[in-house]
């Protein structure tokens, strides 16, 4: 069976890996459509020179869904006040409190952003907000209006993910991966 927590709420304590590329989930699944670059936006599409060796040749953090997208592992570790999120590449974590308190009122971007975490039933749902622009997100540069909303699901054998992206500065319309 999935473990729960003393309070029986599904227990994601473990180390995990989705097996490397950005976008997929439990069992491979391809991700959904992807963004749509709002009209004028055109600056925040990442344009790679040919000397530049990628997204992670300088080792700095990633954002879900791309920190889940790189070939290491990463551990969670939960108890019932907070959810721990260490990823072994580039060495980073997240501290998400689950005491349903909202977001700070104006967080300091930065690089991971502002996590708040709520239960949704069986469903762990993860809010972050404040992240810093240095990062990117499918292939764009995002401003920092950028709001993620995460959402995991323990199963037999790990960890179904859903992750809602929105950018009203560069994007459409949010969208999401699978």
């Amino acid at each position: 069976g999935i473990p729960r927590t003393p309070d029986g709420k599904r227990d994601f304590s473990g180390v995990y890996g989705f097996g490397g590329g950005g976008g997929r989930g439990r069992g491979g699944a391809p991700a959904a459509a992807g963004p749509q670059l709002k009209p004028g936006a055109e600056k925040y599409r990442v344009q790679r020179g040919p000397q530049d060796t990628g997204r992670t040749a300088d080792c700095m953090p990633l954002i879900p869904p791309d920190a889940f997208g790189v070939p290491y592992e990463f551990q969670i570790i939960q108890n019932k006040d907070h959810l721990v999120i260490i990823h072994e590449y580039p060495g980073t974590f997240r501290i998400v409190p689950l005491d349903g308190e909202p977001h700070q009122v104006d967080p300091d971007p930065a690089w991971l952003g502002d996590s708040v975490g709520r239960w949704d039933g069986d469903t762990l749902v993860i809010d972050t907000i404040g992240y810093n622009e240095k990062t990117e997100i499918a292939g764009y540069r995002h401003s920092d209006a950028l709001h993620t909303v995460e959402r995991l699901r323990r199963v037999d054998g790990g960890v179904d993910y859903e992750i809602t992206i929105e950018d009203p500065n560069v994007f459409v319309a949010p969208f999401t991966q699978t």
